[in-house]
C-alpha cells in the first residue's frame, strides 16, 4: 500500500472529507470557496455523483430519470481532488492522521490528512426479523430505486401471466413498512404506478391490488406536526393504501409476510424503509460513540482531536435548541452541518471564525405523488397544490444540478402517459437489505 502521489502536495494543507452525501457534499463545497487555493481538498466517495435522496421515490416512481437526481461531483466540485473509493472499518488512523481506502478496481490507497471532516452518512437499519434480509428490498441509493420499479413492473407481467387467483393476488400486493419520509412517499406513489402498469395488462383490469404500509407508531410521519400527519393519511387511505399503525413485520418468507398481529399476507413484495443507522465505519475509528454516532461538540469537532470534524448522519450533534438531545438524521440537518463544518476547518487555518450549529426549523415537505404534497413552510400548513409547488420550488432551490432537466421531467409526466418499461438493470444480488452497498448516499 502506498500514497498516491497524483494528490500529495507539501505546499499546501490536505483536508479529506470522507462521503459524499449532503454532509460531505456542502462541506467539500463549502471549503472549496471558503479555503481556495490555501488548502488541498480531497472528497473520498465510492461514487462520481452526488445524489439527491429526497427524490429518490421518483426516481421509483418512473417519474425522474436516474440521472437527474445523480449530480457529478467533478462538475459541482471542479477544485475539489475526488478519490472514489471506499474507506472500510479499520481504515482511519487518528494517530498517524493518514485515511486507507479501496479504490473502485479493488487497489489501496493511503492519505495524510491535516483535517479530516467524517461525513460517512448511514445504511439501513436492521432489526432481527426472520427472513427480512432475505426477502426485503431497500431503498437508500439508486440501485435499490432501479431495481425496486422493474420489481413492481415484473410483477404485475407474472401476474398477467398466473393462472392460479391465489399467485397472483400475491403478486399484485405490496407491504411496505416504516411510516416515516420515505415510506410514506414510497407508498403514495404505489397506487399511481399501479394504475400506470394496469394500462398496458388489460386481463388484469378490475384485478384487486392491495398497498400496505405498516408501522409501529400511532400515526403516518409521527415526526411531524399532527395535520401533516393527516393529511398524508387522508391521500394514501383515499387512494386504497392499507395504513395499518402499530402493525410491522414478524416474520418474511418468500411467500408473504406474517404481521406482529398473527395476520399472513401472501406478497411477493416487502419495502422496508423502517430508518437509518450510522454508517459500520463510525464504529470502528476507535473514538466515543453515542447510538453509534460520532460524539462531537457544538463546533463539530471531536474531543481531544481538533483536527477532526464530523457531521450528517455520522455525527451526534447537540442539539442547541433542545438540552440534552441531539439532531436527528435528516437531509436538512446533514446539509447545514456540512455548510457550517467547512466554515469551521476553514476557521482552524485562520480563515474567518468558528461558529456553534445551532438549527432553525424552516418546516417540512413531503412529496405524496400525483398532486398531492404536505408541507409547512415557515409553520404554514400547505395541502394539495400550494404543498407541491412550495415542495418541487423548494428541491429545484436545493438541487446542486440537473435544475431544467429535472423541471422539464415533471412538465412531461404531467402531460404524458407514465412509462412502465422493465430496464433490467439491476439484478436482485447487486441490491441486498444487509450490506453496505457502495451506492448508498452519504458514503
Amino acid at each position: 500500500m502506498a500514497s498516491d502521489p497524483s494528490i500529495t502536495n507539501p505546499s499546501r494543507a490536505r483536508i479529506v472529507v470522507i462521503g459524499g452525501g449532503f454532509a460531505g457534499f456542502e462541506a467539500a463545497r463549502g471549503l472549496a470557496k471558503a479555503a481556495g487555493n490555501a488548502a488541498e481538498i480531497v472528497l473520498i466517495n465510492p461514487t462520481n455523483y452526488f445524489l439527491y435522496l429526497p427524490l429518490l421515490p421518483e426516481v421509483m416512481a418512473g417519474i425522474l430519470d436516474p440521472r437527474r437526481i445523480a449530480v457529478s461531483l467533478q462538475q459541482a466540485l471542479p477544485s475539489v481532488q475526488l478519490v472514489l473509493g471506499r474507506v472500510e472499518g479499520g481504515g482511519v488512523d487518528v494517530d498517524k492522521q493518514t485515511v486507507q481506502y479501496t479504490d473502485a478496481e479493488g487497489h489501496q490507497g493511503e492519505i495524510a490528512y491535516d483535517r479530516l471532516v467524517l461525513a460517512a452518512g448511514s445504511v439501513n437499519k436492521l432489526l432481527p426479523v426472520p427472513g427480512l434480509s432475505e426477502h426485503a428490498h431497500g431503498f437508500r441509493g439508486l440501485p435499490e430505486a432501479i431495481y425496486l420499479r422493474d420489481h413492481i413492473t415484473r410483477q404485475f407481467a407474472l401476474a398477467d401471466l398466473a393462472t392460479d387467483p391465489t399467485e397472483r393476488a400475491a403478486r399484485l400486493t405490496f407491504v411496505v413498512v416504516g411510516a416515516g419520509y420515505t415510506g410514506t412517499e414510497v407508498t403514495a406513489q404505489g397506487p399511481l404506478i399501479s394504475a400506470a402498469q394496469l394500462d398496458q395488462h388489460p386481463r388484469l383490469r378490475g384485478a384487486p391490488v392491495r398497498w400496505l404500509l405498516l408501522d409501529t407508531a400511532k400515526r403516518v410521519l409521527p415526526e411531524l406536526d399532527e395535520r401533516l400527519s393527516r393529511t398524508a393519511d387522508r391521500v394514501l387511505r383515499q387512494r386504497g393504501v392499507e395504513v395499518l399503525m402499530g402493525t410491522s413485520v414478524k416474520e418474511a418468507t418468500a411467500e408473504g409476510v406474517r404481521l406482529t398481529d398473527d395476520r399472513f399476507v401472501p406478497t411477493r413484495t416487502l419495502i422496508w424503509c423502517v430508518g437509518v443507522r450510522p454508517d459500520p465505519l463510525v464504529s470502528d475509528v476507535g473514538l466515543e460513540t453515542q447510538k453509534g454516532r460520532l460524539v462531537v461538540d457544538e463546533y463539530l469537532t471531536i474531543p481531544g482531536h481538533p483536527e477532526i470534524f464530523a457531521c450528517g448522519d455520522a455525527a451526534a450533534v447537540p442539539d442547541l435548541t433542545r438540552p440534552g438531545e441531539v439532531t436527528p438524521m435528516t437531509a436538512q440537518h446533514a446539509s447545514r452541518q456540512g455548510k457550517l463544518a467547512a466554515r469551521n476547518v476553514a476557521a482552524s487555518f485562520g480563515h474567518g471564525e468558528r461558529r456553534p450549529y445551532k438549527h432553525y426549523d424552516l418546516g417540512f415537505l413531503v412529496d405524496l405523488g400525483g398532486w398531492q404534497a404536505a408541507a409547512n413552510p415557515l409553520g404554514i400548513p400547505l395541502s394539495g397544490l400550494p404543498a407541491l409547488a412550495v415542495t418541487r420550488a423548494y428541491h429545484l432551490l436545493t438541487l446542486p444540478g440537473n435544475r431544467v432537466r429535472t423541471a422539464a421531467d415533471w412538465v412531461l409526466d404531467a402531460v404524458l402517459p407514465r412509462e412502465t418499461a422493465e430496464l433490467g438493470l439491476v439484478r436482485s444480488g447487486a441490491v441486498p437489505l444487509d450490506s453496505d452497498s457502495p451506492e448508498l448516499p452519504g458514503r
